[in-house]
This record gives C-alpha cells, structure tokens and sequence, in this order.
C-alpha cells in the first residue's frame, strides 16, 4: 500500500532532518547534476598579441627571470577570474625570457606546452636535453622531468605556457620540487630526442614508461611543410579543414596524456561548418587572418593572438587569408575517459 503523498512541509522538514548527518536528497538536485548537455564553464575570448605583448615585455622592468622562477602572465579566462584558469580544466600563460637569464630547473607532476610566439635562439632543457627554440615550434615538458629554460642569443623570447593544473588539482595530485641547482645537467647531445623517435624510426629495443611521446621539440618548419603536402592531396574537411594531430611516434597516440594538440592550414576565404565539441580548446593564429564565430561573438586573431572556446559551444572559423592555426585542449583525457563528444553541423 502506497503512503500517502507528503507535503512539501514535511519534506522540508524531513531534509533538515538528515542535513546534520551531511546528507541531502538527490532527487532536488538530480537535473542540475546530471543535465541533458553540458553547460560551458567560462566565456570565449580572446587576448591580441598587440594589445598583451607590452605588458609581456614590461613584466622584465619588475622582475627577474631567477627570481620570478617562471616571467609569465596568466591568461584568465574573463568568467573565471581569480582562478588562474583559461578553462575550467586548463592553465596558460604568456612566459618572457630575455637575453643572459635563465629560468631555474625544477619539476612537476603538471605536463607543460610551450608554444614558441616570438623571438629565436633560447633554449629550453627537458630531462638532460637542451633544445634550441624557433617560432612556432611545439615543445613538450612531461610530467616530473626536470627543465630549466635559457636565453643564450639576442632580443626577447616569448612562448605560450599550457599545462593541465586545473585537472591535476582535481584529483589532488600536484607534486614539485626546485633543483638544487638553476641549471639541470645535459646529459644528452641537443637533436637527440629527434635523431631517434622524429624520422618514421624508432631504436630497435625502445622501451618507455613515459605517457608522453619521446620527441619533445615539433619544429615548425617541419610541421608547416606537412600541412602544405596535405592541402595538396584533397580537399579539407568541412568543419575542421585541413587538420593534423601531434602525435607519440612510439604508439601513434596524442604526444601528451592530458592535452591534445593539433595544427591546421585553412585556405584563403574558406569557413568551416558549424562544429561543436566537448572538449575547451585554445587556439594560437601562427599565419593569417582568420574569424573564430562563436555565439553573438566574432574572435578576429591574426598572428601569435590567442583565443578559448569553451566546450560544447558552437563555432564557425572563417579564414580571411591563408591562416595556421594551433590548438590544445583537454580532448585526449576526455577521450581516455570515454566521454568525448563531438556534433557536426
């Protein structure tokens, strides 16, 4: 026999019963818990190279590469401000290094990106291997290697930092520890890393325990050459164009565990269909001029700009000109997780 309906006061007073016992219904809150599609956390926005780049240059005035341990400016998604977020699962910065400074060695659990924005001759030293960086250049920190970063040439170097430590914090797994000293040892002649994982080959008794593939400088060079071929042998996909992921030559995997980073070549007056997806992705315009729609917003990057799109927004990219465009994201964890999604238009 069914008991009678209750009323709403004595369901209130029945929460308010078992709230001292740290408990509450789940049926009040099931919706907002489990909702019918994801609600994007945070706003899409962009940060002009134009407009940053002097504050960038500035923060040199202040502060010293030594001292700071890492010259970065964070770039803080507008909704999210205060929680040194560009997603609600990814960090970035805007990192300085001026000529004769080094950023002392130290090591994290955190996986870090750099992106190369301007400049050419600073290094960056990742577990024993010194690598001389170039714009646009893709290089990769794993997970507790030791690094170190230097200026050995002229002129200032300025990169993109993205590192995963919104999704490390989560999971309360955060770790670091300073070098004793400012420089980590090189161990290993620079290019080796690309001598033997970077040509289609790999050393006949490889073994890894690394999640992360064993090249951890992509050069541009090589990189725009591949998206040239590709252009050359079809059309572009509709909603993407032509788009190349970096990938973990041992396995054929995303080249990091927690982010996913991709480079595509959109040609001159070509604009995508409408696509959606749930990962948060952040896009650097490396050439060309090109238009990110996103809801009631128009986010117009030309070179070394940065824009985020949160997930599960819709957007259009519509290239003005020839444009390159690098992105990472929290795809590749979504996807190891087994809940990525994505909607074409």
């Amino acid at each position: 026999m069914n008991a009678s309906p209750a009323t709403n006061a004595d369901r209130e007073a029945f929460y308010a019963r078992i709230d001292p016992q740290n408990m509450a219904p789940l049926w009040t809150r099931l919706k907002s818990l489990v909702p019918a599609a994801p609600t994007p956390i945070g706003v899409p926005h962009q940060w002009r190279y134009a407009d940053v780049r002097p504050f960038v240059l500035e923060s040199a005035q202040h502060i010293s590469a030594a001292e700071a341990e890492r010259r970065v400016l964070i770039l803080e998604n507008p909704a999210l401000r205060g929680s040194s977020q560009i997603t609600s699962s990814l960090y970035a910065g805007i990192q300085l290094i001026m000529p004769g400074e080094v950023a002392p060695a130290h090591r994290h659990t955190q996986s870090a990106l750099r992106l190369v924005l301007e400049g050419s001759g600073a290094y960056t030293a990742v577990d024993g291997e010194k690598t001389i960086m170039q714009p646009g250049d893709f290089v990769i920190t794993p997970s507790w290697t030791w690094h170190h970063h230097g200026h050995e040439a002229t002129g200032p170097m300025v990169w993109l930092d993205g590192l995963d430590i919104p999704m490390l914090a989560h999971f309360n797994s955060t770790f670091r520890e300073d070098h004793h000293q400012a420089e980590a040892n090189i161990t290993r002649p620079t290019g080796d890393s690309m001598a033997r994982y970077g040509s289609g080959l790999l050393p006949l008794n490889h073994k890894s325990d690394s999640l992360n593939s064993p090249v951890f400088n992509y050069p541009y060079a090589r990189t725009r050459e591949a998206l040239a071929r590709l252009a050359h042998a079809g059309a572009p996909d509709v909603h993407q164009g032509y788009v190349m992921r970096y990938v973990n030559p041992v396995d054929g995997g995303w080249a990091m565990p927690t982010m996913a980073t991709t480079i595509r070549l959109l040609p001159a007056g070509f604009e995508t269909h409408t696509y959606r997806s749930s990962e948060s992705a952040i896009f650097v315009c490396l050439e060309g001029e090109t238009t990110i729609n996103v809801g009631e917003q128009k986010l117009s990057l030309q070179p070394e700009d940065v824009a985020v799109v949160p997930g599960w927004m819709p957007y259009t990219l519509n290239a003005k000109s020839e444009s390159v465009l690098f992105c990472f994201s929290d795809r590749v964890a979504q996807e190891k997780l087994g809940f990525f999604r994505e909607a074409r238009q």
